[in-house]
Order: C-alpha cells, then sequence, then structure tokens
C-alpha cells in the first residue's frame, strides 16, 4: 500500500500570538519564529504510519510518501517528517506568497496521478490560512471519493471506514480506495486507527510519536526529489489575493451584565451596532 502525505510548514504554532501584520497591512509576518510541520498534517503522517505498520513489532507493509510546495529551506521540515517514518519526499519549489488553494490542489493532483497512492491522507487545514479548501478540491479534481474531519480510520481490503467527527455526534463511511482523507486531531488517539496488522490489545500513546536520534539519522540519507510546477503541467496563477491584513480591535475587558433578552437586543442594536 502507499499512501501520499502532503505536510505544510507553518510558523511555530504554540507562539502564534506572536504574529504580526506588517506595517503596510499586506502580509503577516512571524519574525523569528522557527517553522514547524502543520498539526493537522503531523497528525495524517502519524495515521499513515500506523496504517502501514504492525504497532506490536515495528513491521513496515508499505511505503509512504509526502509532498511539499515551498522555498527551498522547506526541506529542513521535510526533514521532520522522514525523521518520523515517512520513506521519501517530493518537493515542488515555490515562493508561499505565490500560492493558494487552488494551485495548491491542482499541483497535488499531478503529483497523485505520477505516484499512484491508494490513499492519501492530509491534515483537514492549516493553521495559519485555515482555509479548509485542498483536500476537497483535490477530490474533485481527481474525482475520488473523500472524507474530511475523519477522527478514525480502519482499513479493510480496498477499502477503508472512516469516522468523521460532526456536530450531532460520529458519521461512519464505507469509502473504495483510492481515496482522499482529511483528517482531525483525534486521529492520533491510541485507538483512532487499525489496518487488521496490528494487534487489537496494542495501544498508541494519544499524541504523535518522537523523533528519534536513529529517525533523525536515517532521514538524511532518504531522497527528496524535485518536481517543479513547470514540469507537472501546473500554472502558477493566482484566484485568490489578499488585499490587506488588520489586526482585531482590543477587547474592553469589561463585563455588562442586563435583566432580559428584549434588553440584551436592545443594547445589542442601539449601542454595539452588531444587529
Amino acid at each position: 500500500m502507499k499512501i501520499l502525505v502532503p505536510i505544510k510548514r507553518v510558523a511555530d504554532p504554540n507562539n502564534a500570538n506572536k504574529m504580526k501584520v506588517s506595517p503596510d497591512g499586506k502580509r503577516v509576518v512571524s519574525g523569528d519564529l522557527p517553522w514547524a510541520i502543520n498539526p493537522f498534517d503531523e497528525y495524517a503522517l502519524e495515521a499513515g504510519l500506523r496504517l502501514l505498520e504492525n504497532g506490536a513489532t515495528g513491521e513496515r507493509f508499505g511505503e509512504l510518501v509526502i509532498v511539499t510546495l515551498g522555498p527551498e529551506d522547506v526541506q529542513t521540515t521535510m526533514r521532520q517528517a522522514l525523521a518520523m517514518g515517512a520513506d521519501r519526499g517530493i518537493h515542488i519549489p515555490i515562493d508561499e506568497e505565490k500560492l493558494d488553494a487552488m494551485i495548491v490542489a491542482q499541483a497535488l493532483a499531478a503529483v497523485v496521478r505520477l505516484e499512484a497512492p491508494d490513499l492519501v491522507l492530509m491534515g483537514k487545514q492549516a493553521v495559519d490560512g485555515d482555509s479548509n479548501n485542498v483536500g476537497q478540491m483535490l477530490a474533485e479534481f481527481l474525482g475520488w471519493p473523500m472524507a474530511t474531519f475523519a477522527m478514525s480510520i480502519a482499513l479493510e481490503g480496498k477499502q477503508i471506514v472512516v469516522g468523521r467527527e460532526v456536530d450531532t455526534g460520529v458519521l461512519t463511511l464505507r469509502i473504495e480506495l483510492p481515496a482522499v482523507v482529511t483528517v482531525d486531531l483525534r486521529i492520533v488517539l491510541s485507538k483512532s486507527v487499525r489496518n487488521g496488522k496490528t494487534p487489537e490489545s496494542h495501544a498508541y500513546p494519544d499524541d504523535v510519536r518522537h523523533i528519534s536520534v536513529k529517525g533523525i539519522m536515517a532521514a538524511k540519507k532518504k531522497p527528496i526529489a524535485t518536481k517543479t510546477l513547470e514540469e507537472l503541467g501546473v500554472q502558477p496563477n493566482l484566484s485568490v489575493r489578499y488585499l490587506r491584513f488588520e489586526v482585531p480591535p482590543a477587547r474592553s475587558g469589561s463585563t455588562r451584565y442586563v435583566e432580559s433578552v428584549s434588553e440584551l437586543v436592545r443594547l445589542l442594536h442601539t449601542e454595539a451596532k452588531v444587529i
């Protein structure tokens, strides 16, 4: 089985409060924040590794390939994914400011056609843009079935059974492979991924795996191929442009209590002017 996991680098999400808007308002700047794998993509990577291994013995049964769009130094982030256990990488070099969801989805679709994976596993969204578009666009371009917001995956032959987290509970879907699946954070709970190889008694930690020194050393030797958008037949024509970014107004920190719903509605209308 071959699994393709697209990953994106983002500024350290644990220090997102340090992000700033540039003085001209044209972009968000991260300053000196370190780069990290987008958390939801990291969850997808962990889920993919669990699908391809016997968790009790560590034996592997397939190949996991990562793909990333970004400048040359994005390969440092790719090496983190390779150190976790991915087998090889594909780098599509481009300035991140020249990307939008449509271009990313078209590029990924071209890579999928070249690699012919059985499954594309990806994060439900990136924590910087939060657009939640690429997975759905990719499935449409490929004409593949898909499931979003997956909190569990079970591999059953040429099908997967996906538990989708929805407002009213869990929606279960049975999908024929090949398919596209976007994952939510609960996909890394101890029993969320089943592949028929890992014993039911085995419990993973409720998180992604730690990178070992052995993994770091192995990652240095794993191949990263380069594919340009031109080679993939994709035109980098932006369909979405950001005109301006603004920091939201600071909250007053004060609280005002009202006696009735009617008074609340009146104040929201006359003073807050939000309705």
